[in-house]
C-alpha cells in the first residue's frame, strides 16, 4: 500500500545507487564523507535527513537538508561517517502544513498521515524500497524501524561503514574455488581396504566401504544408529594425485572440509586440532598434499571448528579413548585436566551430568570461547591456527561464525594475519545477509573490516537457484544482487564465496529439477533423476556456471557439481565422486564447466572489473564486466585483454532471444521468437573486436560475449 500512496510517485526521488543522489557509491570507510540528495517538487516546509548509526547500539539523529540552487527541486546535505565501523541507516522526512502534505497523498490515505495538530504539521516519510530500480525509494507513513528487536519495516536506506585500511587478499579476489569433502573425493594410489580399516578401527562405531561406488550409509550399526561414521577411504594424497584434474578445472583455491582427527566422516566433531586424521593420511599425507598444491599453484584453506569439539576428543574425552583426563572426567570424577575450563557442566535435579552442547547434540559439547586458556590454545602465537598457516594453509573457513563471539573473531583475524604476514584469509560461515546479521541480541561485527575477509555467499545461491527454477524473475535476481553490491565493502564483495551447493545443502541440480524433498532419509534415498530431469538440469547448471564465472566474486564449485552429481541433504550430498563412471551428459557438462572457468584465467576483467546490469526482465538477463577507459579494474590495476565481457542468459525453455548490440556492446533491442528447448543447453562464447550486431541465444542457454 505505502508504495502507491502518492498521487505522483516521482514528486520525491532519491536513488541510493545513482551518483547524483548519493556519492560515493556503496559502503564507506570510517571518517569519510557522503553527499546525499533528494528531489522534492512539491511544497513542504522542511526536508529532514533522519539517521541512526552504530553496531551494538544505535544513536538516532536528524539533519535538515538545504536547497541546492544549481539543480531545480534538489535538496541535500553532507554527512560525515562515524569514526567506528558499523551500520548507518537513513531516510527522509517531509514536514509541512496538513494541506501541503495532503496534496501529495491520495485522499483515501489521508487519515494515515502522522499529524501534529497543535502545530498544523504533517509528516510523510521517504524510505528504501527493495523493489526500486537504482535504489529508488518510496513513501511511507511511519519512520523505518532499524533496532535489533524491531520489525524491519518500513526499510531504511543503508550505508555500511567499515574500518579504514580494510583490505582482503588479492589472490582471493575473483579466484575460482573448489570445495572438497575429503573422505569422498579420491583414494590415494597407496590405498588398500585393510589399511583403511586398520587405520580407523579404533572406534567400533565406524563402517568401512570397500566399494567406492556403494551408496552412503543412512542406518549406522544396530547398536548405535546413524552417526555419520561410514568411510570410503578418500585421503589427502588422493586429492593431491588429482592435481591435474583440479588444474583442468582452472581452480585457484581449494576449501577442504575438516581434516583434523575426529570420530565422524564430516569431522565437525574435532578430536585433536593438532593432528591430521590418520584415516586421511595423517601428517605425512598432509605434507604431501600441501607440497603438491604449492607445486601446482593451488592455494587451500582449512575448516576451523571452534564453537564446539567432539565428545570423543582429547579435550572432552567422554569415552576415555585418549590418554590423560579430559574435561568430562575432570567434572564427573574430580580429576585434573588442562581442558576443564573449556566447557560448562552442571548436574540436573536428578544428579545427572549436563553440559552445554551445539544445538543440543550431546556428541558436540560447546566450548567457552571467552576462556583465555582456550583462546591461547587456538589463537596464541604457537596455537592451532598459527600452526595451520605455517604448515601451508592460506586461510581458515570458520564453521558457524555467527555462534562465535565478535571478540573471538577479531582475535582470529589478527592471528591469521600475523601468521601469514597479512596474506591469510578468514572466511566465515554466515547464511544470511552479512552486513545486517543479527544474533545473540545484536548486529554482528562481520562485514566491517575487523573479523572476516569474506563469507559464504548463501544469499547468492538462494537468489540464483530461485531465478533458474523460474520462481523469481531476472529483475528480482538483479535487484537482490545490486542490494548485495551496494551494502558490501568492495574488498569483501570481490572475494565473496559465490556457491551453488555445499555439504550443508542439497545438490544444485537436485534443487533445480528434482522433486520436493520427501523428508526422511529412507525416502530421499529412493529419489532418482529421470533422463528428462538430467537434460534440463544440465542446461540449468550451465546457466548457473555462466553466471557464477562472469559475476564478481569467487565462483565456488562443490566437488561433483561440475558433472551434475545429485542428492538431497546429508548424507546424499556427500556421495563419492564417480571416477571413470561419468556418463556422456556428465562429460559434456564437465567440458562446459572447463570452458567457462577458463574465462576467469584468460580475461582479467572477470577478476576485478566493474559490473553493470544491462537488462533484467522475465527470463532475460544481461550484465557485463568492464574496465575503465584506461583499462583499469575496480581497484586501479591495469589489465590485459578485453575491456568488456557480457553474460547473456535466456532462462526460457520456449523462446529464443535475439539480442542486437551497438558498436560499444550496448544492448539496442531484444526480440523473441518461439523455439523449443531441445534437451541440451548451450554455453557459447562469442569473441568480437567490433560489433557483432546480433546474438542468438537458444532456450535455456547462455552466450558470453567478449569485446576487445
Amino acid at each position: 500500500m505505502t508504495s502507491l500512496i502518492a498521487k505522483n510517485t516521482d514528486c520525491v526521488v532519491h536513488c541510493s545507487r545513482l551518483a547524483e543522489y548519493r556519492f560515493p557509491f556503496g559502503a564507506q570507510k570510517t571518517g569519510g564523507y557522503v553527499d546525499l540528495y533528494i528531489d522534492v517538487s512539491v511544497s513542504v516546509d522542511e526536508i529532514v535527513l533522519c539517521y541512526a548509526y552504530g553496531l551494538y547500539g544505535l544513536s538516532y539523529n536528524e539533519l535538515r537538508c538545504k536547497k541546492i540552487e544549481s539543480v531545480p527541486n534538489r535538496y541535500g546535505c553532507r554527512l560525515r561517517m562515524p569514526a567506528e565501523p558499523g551500520l548507518l541507516f537513513y531516510w527522509f522526512c517531509m514536514r509541512g502544513k496538513h494541506s501541503d502534505i495532503e496534496e501529495i497523498v491520495d485522499p483515501q490515505y489521508h487519515e494515515l498521515l502522522y499529524r501534529k495538530n497543535e502545530e498544523d504539521r504533517a509528516y510523510l516519510y521517504y524510505v528504501a524500497s527493495w523493489e526500486g530500480e537504482d535504489g529508488k525509494g518510496k513513501f511511507a507513513f511511519s519512520a523505518p524501524r532499524v533496532g535489533v528487536d524491531e520489525e524491519k519495516y518500513p526499510h531504511a536506506f543503508q550505508i555500511t561503514v567499515y574500518e579504514e585500511g580494510f583490505t582482503t587478499p588479492d589472490w582471493m579476489k575473483g579466484a575460482v574455488m573448489y570445495q572438497i569433502f575429503p573422505d569422498r573425493f579420491a583414494r590415494g594410489s597407496d590405498y588398500s581396504f585393510e589399511k583403511m580399516k586398520s587405520t580407523g578401527n579404533d572406534r567400533p562405531e565406524r563402517i568401512f566401504h570397500e566399494d567406492w561406488y556403494e551408496e552412503v550409509d543412512i542406518d549406522g550399526k544396530p547398536e548405535t544408529g546413524y552417526l555419520a561414521c561410514d568411510f570410503y577411504g578418500g585421503t589427502l594424497k588422493g586429492i593431491a594425485e588429482k592435481a591435474d584434474y583440479l588444474k583442468s578445472l582452472n581452480i585457484d583455491v581449494l576449501y577442504l572440509n575438516p581434516i583434523c582427527e575426529a570420530r565422524s566422516n564430516h569431522r565437525y566433531d574435532t578430536a585433536d586440532y593438532l593432528n591430521v586424521d590418520p584415516i586421511l593420511g595423517g601428517k605425512e599425507g598432509y605434507k604431501f598434499f600441501s607440497n603438491t598444491m604449492k607445486g601446482n599453484g593451488i592455494r587451500y584453506i582449512v575448516d576451523g571448528v571452534f564453537s564446539h569439539t567432539g565428545a570423543d576428543s582429547r579435550y572432552f574425552n567422554k569415552y576415555g579413548r585418549y590418554e590423560g583426563p579430559g574435561a568430562y572426567s575432570a567434572f564427573t570424577e574430580g580429576k585434573n585436566s588442562d581442558y576443564s575450563s573449556w566447557y560448562a557442566f552442571r548436574r540436573d535435579e536428578n544428579g545427572n551430568v549436563v553440559y552445554d552442547s551445539w544445538w543440543g547434540f550431546p556428541e558436540l559439547p560447546n566450548t567457552k570461547e571467552d576462556d583465555l586458556s582456550f583462546r591461547d590454545y587456538i589463537l596464541g602465537p604457537d596455537g592451532v591456527v598459527s600452526s595451520w598457516i605455517r604448515g601451508g594453509a592460506s586461510g581458515v573457513r570458520l564453521d558457524v561464525s555467527d555462534e562465535l563471539p565478535d571478540s573471538f573473531l577479531r582475535e582470529m583475524r589478527s592471528c591469521v594475519k600475523k601468521a601469514s604476514s597479512g596474506d591469510g584469509l578468514v572466511l566465515g560461515e554466515v547464511w544470511e545477509e552479512v552486513t545486517t546479521k543479527i544474533s545473540y541480541g545484536s548486529y554482528r561485527d562481520f562485514a566491517f573490516g575487523r573479523t572476516h575477509d569474506t563469507v559464504m555467499g548463501y544469499p547468492f545461491r538462494e537468489a540464483l537457484l530461485s531465478f533458474l527454477r523460474g520462481e523469481t524473475s531476472a529483475r528480482t535476481w538483479s535487484l537482490t544482487m545490486e542490494k548485495y553490491r551496494e551494502n558490501l565493502p568492495d574488498q569483501m564483495f570481490y572475494c565473496m564465496m559465490n556457491l551453488i551447493s555445499s555439504h550443508d545443502v542439497p545438490r544444485a541440480i537436485t534443487i533445480l529439477v528434482g522433486p520436493p524433498d520427501p523428508g526422511s532419509r529412507e525416502e530421499q534415498k529412493k529419489v532418482k533423476l529421470t533422463d528428462d530431469m538430467r537434460s534440463r538440469g544440465a542446461a540449468l547448471m550451465k546457466l548457473a556456471f555462466a553466471i557464477q564465472m562472469v559475476y564478481p566474486g569467487c565462483p565456488c564449485t562443490y566437488y561433483g557439481d561440475e558433472i551434475g552429481m545429485d542428492g538431497f541433504r546429508d548424507p546424499f550430498n556427500r556421495r563419492t565422486y564417480p571416477w571413470d563412471k561419468e556418463s556422456s551428459w556428465q562429460k559434456d557438462l564437465l567440458s562446459s564447466f572447463r570452458s567457462l572457468s577458463e574465462l576467469r584465467r584468460k580475461y582479467e576483467v572477470l577478476r576485478c572489473g566493474d559490473v553493470e546490469m544491462l537488462l533484467a526482465e522475465g527470463d532475460d538477463l544481461i550484465f557485463r564486466r568492464t574496465l575503465d577507459e584506461n583499462r583499469k579494474d575496480h581497484f586501479g590495476k591495469t589489465c590485459e585483454g578485453p575491456e568488456k565481457v557480457l553474460c547473456i542468459i535466456n532462462r526460457s525453455d520456449k523462446m529464443k532471444m535475439l539480442v542486437r548490440l551497438d558498436d560499444s556492446a550496448n544492448v539496442v533491442s531484444i526480440e523473441h521468437s518461439p523455439d523449443a528447448f531441445t534437451g541440451t543447453g548451450e554455453t557459447n562464447v562469442v569473441f568480437s573486436s567490433a560489433a557483432q550486431g546480433r546474438v542468438e541465444v537458444s532456450p535455456l542457454s547462455s552466450v558470453i560475449y567478449i569485446q576487445d
